[in-house]
């Protein structure tokens, strides 16, 4: 036994560091190993978390410099480029989502007030789990993968008003008249004051830290508890202060700077987060909820997906991009973890529904990684059935767009395909735009371009498009699926005109490099060239 909350703590990051190294040689989340470890010494097995005081205090500093992290990243501008689909998609799937999982979880047994935490709890996706794994897959520059991320700001926001509420229900029953008022005009001072400062004290002083990382980091941290302890003591949770602290300093131009500093430090802490969940979690009440926790777990797994591809499909979009969109979304979040432990702090939901919601976040992180992970050949092994239900591939075909004569067929109009466009553009080209973001194509179509919507790779619709009309095929997309099937594709028709595929890596280029009239796009290769060629003052040392 170790008497000690230093040597308890040093043991547990040890251990978290161990078994951290497994988790990743596995392929895991960190997420479930550190909710492993929480198990692992909790009192359902080894039983050595003793000073559960301190681990709290480390989790409550964890989870406060996460919210505020999220609130200073918040890019409300991605949601206005994305556009109705992340608003309508993030909304849609947590109304029709909630609705269903309350008519579950009631089945097993809770009541009214518990299962209505569960079912909002499950609603919410990782933002933290999302962003990595597609950051690592470099899809979330893709079109999905913008989606998926405003998609993820929508429930963000969401789950803060979930919170807000949540905190007024939380008064006595005797004092619920007199706390909202009280709590509504105290949080409308505490916002306006923040706003104030945010805008006309913090600029000048930010620039003048800016000299001293140690200070900048110092200010932050204390500036995102301080608003967190405020916060609590006007009645509201603190993880809603730390989100505003974050909001506040959003639109500062040191926001970036920040983040960098402050993303280590909250790895640490939030770690505690999960490890508390863990070893909360008693042998007898994950027995007692894993029926419930297996049935909730496959509704998460296949009716979130569901719910979502039924949506894009209703605002337009095709099977694959709203596909892979539903998979990145197909577990609960972190802040799922979080709504109970606040719900389970305001004696509202008992440790049971804790033990509940926290088997459900290690079952569907954990299978939900390998659904992004490998949603290219998920999608392809579903492609047939999927078929059936796509919106037909001549519903996105404009007949005088197939009639006309190309100078170009420019295929994916993302940040490289609208530089493309604009350059060729300017050059006076008659240009095809083919991509699959309706925003996108009613944009560029009121610029005057031809368009069409549609996937490439789909026989049905690759049939149709005027490729012979065309002097040259662009391929902008970076996936190198995409780019091997426009190749097959061009010469299954016998296209003789110039092509054009992006390669974002050597072993792609190669591969297209094989095929005699393909000039290969190396975006990454061509920005390091550029830099290159702006040094031309630098000189090999002799």
């Amino acid at each position: 036994m170790i008497e000690s909350a230093f040597g308890q703590v040093a043991l547990i990051l040890l251990v978290t560091a161990i078994i951290g190294m497994g988790a990743k040689f596995a392929r895991q989340p960190l997420v479930v190993a550190y909710i492993f470890v929480g198990i692992l010494l909790g009192p359902t097995f080894l039983n050595l978390v003793q000073y559960e005081e301190e681990i709290e205090l480390f989790a409550e500093l964890g989870i406060a410099l996460l919210l505020f992290l999220v609130g200073l990243k918040l890019d409300l501008s991605l949601i206005k480029n994305i556009g109705k689909v992340a608003v309508f998609t993030g909304l849609g799937q947590v109304i029709f989502t909630g609705l269903l999982g309350y008519f579950i979880v009631v089945g097993f047994g809770f009541d009214v007030v518990q299962a209505a935490y569960i079912a909002v709890a499950i609603t919410f996706s990782s933002t933290i789990i999302v962003v990595k794994l597609l950051s690592d897959r470099r899809e979330i520059d893709q079109l999905h993968g913008q989606i998926a991320v405003g998609f993820l700001i929508v429930q963000d926001i969401l789950v803060i008003i979930f919170m807000v509420v949540i905190a007024a229900i939380g008064s006595s029953a005797g004092e619920v008249d007199r706390s909202i008022p009280v709590l509504i005009f105290g949080s409308i001072a505490y916002i306006a004051a923040a706003v104030a400062i945010s805008k006309f004290l913090l600029p000048r002083l930010l620039a003048w830290l800016s000299k001293s990382q140690e200070l900048t980091l110092l200010f932050g941290v204390s500036w995102a508890l301080s608003l967190a302890a405020i916060s609590y003591s006007l009645g509201l949770s603190m993880e809603i202060g730390a989100f505003i602290a974050g909001v506040a300093l959003a639109s500062t131009p040191y926001r970036e700077s920040l983040s960098g500093r402050m993303v280590s430090l909250r790895d640490i802490m939030v770690l505690f987060f999960f490890i508390q969940l863990g070893s909360s979690l008693s042998f007898s009440d994950a027995v007692e909820q894993l029926i419930p926790a297996i049935v909730i777990s496959i509704f998460v797994l296949v009716a979130k997906p569901i719910i979502v591809m039924l949506i894009m499909r209703s605002l337009g979009y095709r099977n694959q991009v709203s596909f892979k969109t539903s998979m990145a979304i197909a577990q609960i979040s972190e802040f799922s973890l979080i709504l109970m432990a606040l719900g389970f702090s305001l004696g509202q939901v008992s440790q049971s529904a804790v033990s509940l919601v926290t088997l459900i976040a290690v079952i569907t992180i954990t299978l939900s990684t390998y659904f992004i992970l490998y949603s290219d050949k998920i999608y392809a092994l579903l492609f047939p059935w999927l078929k059936k239900f796509d919106i037909p591939a001549e519903d996105g075909l404009d007949e005088k767009a197939i009639e006309a004569r190309y100078d170009a067929i420019v295929i994916g109009a993302g940040r490289l395909g609208s530089s493309v466009i604009a350059g060729l553009a300017s050059k006076g080209a008659n240009l095809l735009i083919v991509d699959h973001n309706p925003t996108t194509l009613n944009r560029l179509g009121n610029d005057g371009h031809g368009t069409l919507y549609g996937d490439i790779s789909d026989p049905e619709f690759a049939s149709s498009l005027p490729l012979n009309e065309a002097d040259a095929i662009i391929c902008t997309a970076q996936e190198r699926s995409t780019n091997l099937v426009v190749l097959e594709t061009l010469d299954r028709y016998g296209y003789t005109g110039q092509i054009c595929l992006t390669a974002m890596d050597e072993p792609t280029a190669a591969v297209l490099q094989e095929h005699p009239r393909v000039t290969v796009i190396r975006p990454l290769k061509m920005a390091a060239n550029s830099i290159i060629d702006a040094l031309p003052n630098l000189r090999e040392r002799e």
